[in-house]
């Protein structure tokens, strides 16, 4: 019985499970058929409100373009508008030159009618003038021609000659303008410090008592020194100093070097003055050596040859009328690359051979001859290059030049050496010499003033117009340069410039103003004439030893000439004239 009660229980268990199942699936379904109407009706609902958006959004745009197209047609329709006036503006232009033009061809078309009609009467007059002509010159128009021809053939060539004259003239006077442009243009980018060799040297003491240690017991040490050194030791009364005195720079330098050494060591004596004496010649020796490099350092040179650096170097103590023969051997250096720069050709080649120019000097006390001889064989047996080798031979002539080397090397040696204190000359003497110069010019009659210039190289010469008129400022000019060369001594040369100025006073049409015064001059009339001044001008000399020449440069400001020589006036032959003369003087060192 139990076993049939627990299957019917578990039927009924089984059967109530199935309908709770049952009664939940169908809630279950039904809520979620509830649930997707929802959604679905959320869903149109949502569609329905996006595509009113659209809409909106599309006729609003729709909106807006339609307004963008109006005003853009608006706006060209008044472009074209502008642009029809425009084009009826310049129709109405056009048709109004147009009729200018025709009115303007019909009266050319007028003029010209008239022209030929008086062209044909002129012809005919110059035909009967010509048979009338040919009447009287007893020849036909062909041989008047012929003869015409001729004429102006010979005037041509005489022209011509003058012309050819006039420029051969013109280009040396570029020539030497532009010579002394570049040796100016060298000067002025070549500046040299330069203090003059003196044959002394001083060396300070600590005190008087140094003197009697450096004479030593019976001057046994002064004796050693200058046995050693060669040079002369002065001890004399000059307070804490004592004097080294030798013609040979490097012996003095070494016997200066010694003694200073000796005094600052303090142990002076005979086996301390040899040892010292060495060590100081072996210094100078590497000063030499220093000084060798660094002038082709300073100059640019390369590749030199070291007994050549050497003899540089030497030039470092050796001097020419007290000028420092390696200071003028850079400024050489130095003068010559500027000037060959200057006319193009191989700067480093000129440098080179100014360099090297005055390197006999530094053997010439050992080996006899001109140092310029000297200096060519030394460059010749240390590999020069023909260039170089020349330049230094050549540049005191005592060889023949042959290149532009030559002549830039031996033009910077003439500068360097005839620089106003590059060479000894006290300064009184340089000072009595310009006031000589200026004296002298005064002595002459009608001179006003004289002034001497460029460092005494130049005296200009202001003379009365009244007392001398423009063709005797020659001669005054010649007579100035001869009794400079016959009373005065001086180096280079001196050039004699004579200034006459007329200042003029202009009446009639327009005015007149004399290049550089600025002003009139009512005091002094210049003969009287009504036509125009010239203007005063600077003379330049012909560039050629004992040559005279003179300018007359200005023009004519107002007046007509053909109208002054209808009247019979003279042509103005300028309001200022400028003589020059350039001495002859003696070549310097």
């Amino acid at each position: 019985m139990l076993p049939v009660m627990l299957a019917a229980a578990f039927a009924v268990g089984i059967s109530a499970g199935f309908l709770v199942y049952r009664f939940l699936s169908d809630k279950k379904l039904k809520g979620a058929r509830e649930q997707s109407d929802q959604l679905l009706k959320d869903a149109f609902q949502e569609a329905d409100r996006r595509k009113r958006e659209m809409l909106t959004e599309a006729k609003e745009e729709i909106h807006r373009l339609r307004q963008d197209a109006e005003r853009e047609i608006k706006e060209r329709r008044a472009e074209l508008q502008r642009a029809e006036r425009r084009l009826e503006q310049k129709e109405e232009n056009l048709d109004s030159k147009m009729e200018t033009i025709l009115q303007r061809e019909e009266e050319f078309r007028r003029r010209q009618e008239e022209l030929s009609i008086r062209l044909e009467e002129v012809e005919s007059v110059r035909r009967k003038q010509m048979e009338r002509l040919e009447e009287i010159a007893g020849m036909s128009r062909e041989q008047a021609k012929d003869v015409l021809l001729k004429e102006v053939e010979e005037e041509a060539a005489h022209l011509i000659g003058l012309r050819l004259k006039e420029l051969e003239e013109k280009a040396r006077r570029e020539s030497e303008r532009k010579s002394r442009e570049i040796v100016v243009s060298a000067i002025q980018r070549c500046a040299v410090d330069h203090t003059s060799e003196m044959s002394v040297s001083v060396v300070s003491l600590p005190s008087d008592e140094m003197k009697g240690r450096i004479i030593g017991r019976e001057g046994r040490n002064i004796r050693a020194f200058e046995t050693f050194t060669g040079v002369d030791l002065i001890v004399d009364d000059t307070p804490e100093a004592v004097t080294l005195s030798s013609f040979d720079p490097v012996r003095r330098e070494v016997a200066r070097l010694s003694l200073e050494r000796l005094v600052l060591d303090g142990r002076i004596h005979p086996a301390r003055i040899e040892e010292i004496v060495e060590k100081a010649q072996k210094d100078v020796e590497e000063k030499i050596l220093e000084a060798g490099e660094e002038a082709m350092l300073e100059t640019g040179v390369k590749s030199m040859h070291p007994e050549l650096v050497k003899l540089v170097g030497q030039l470092r103590y050796r001097s020419s009328y007290g000028q420092n023969a390696l200071s003028h051997s850079l400024e050489v250096s130095h003068l010559s690359g500027i000037m060959a720069a200057e006319l193009g050709i191989d700067e480093h080649l000129a440098r080179r051979a100014g360099l090297l120019h005055d390197i006999g000097k530094a053997v010439d006390h050992q080996v006899e001859g001109p140092h310029a001889l000297i200096g060519r064989d030394m460059a010749k047996r240390f590999g020069e290059i023909p260039e170089v080798v020349n330049a230094v031979a050549a540049h005191h002539e005592d060889q023949e030049m042959t290149s532009v080397y030559d002549v830039i090397v031996s033009a910077a040696d003439a500068v360097s050496a005839s620089r106003p204190g590059a060479r000894r000359e006290s300064l009184e003497s340089y000072i009595k010499r310009l006031e000589t110069l200026e004296t002298l010019a005064k002595t002459f009659k009608g001179v006003t003033k004289a002034y001497a210039i460029q460092a005494g190289r130049e005296i200009r010469v202001m003379v009365a117009p009244n007392s001398l008129d423009d063709g005797a400022i020659h001669k005054l000019a010649y007579d100035i340069a001869r009794k400079i060369e016959s009373e005065m001594k001086y180096p280079g040369q001196i050039k004699v410039i004579v200034i006459r100025e007329v200042r003029a006073d202009r009446e009639g049409h327009g005015r007149a103003f004399p290049a550089g015064s600025g002003r009139h001059d009512k005091r002094e009339p210049y003969l009287g004439q009504q036509g125009g001044l010239c203007a005063a001008g600077r003379g330049e000399t012909a560039g050629q030893t004992g040559q005279l020449s003179a300018v007359y440069p200005g023009q004519r400001l107002n007046g007509d000439r053909e109208k002054r020589r209808e009247a019979g006036d003279p042509e103005p032959s300028g309001e200022g004239l400028h003589a020059a003369h350039r001495l002859p003087l003696p070549k310097g060192r």
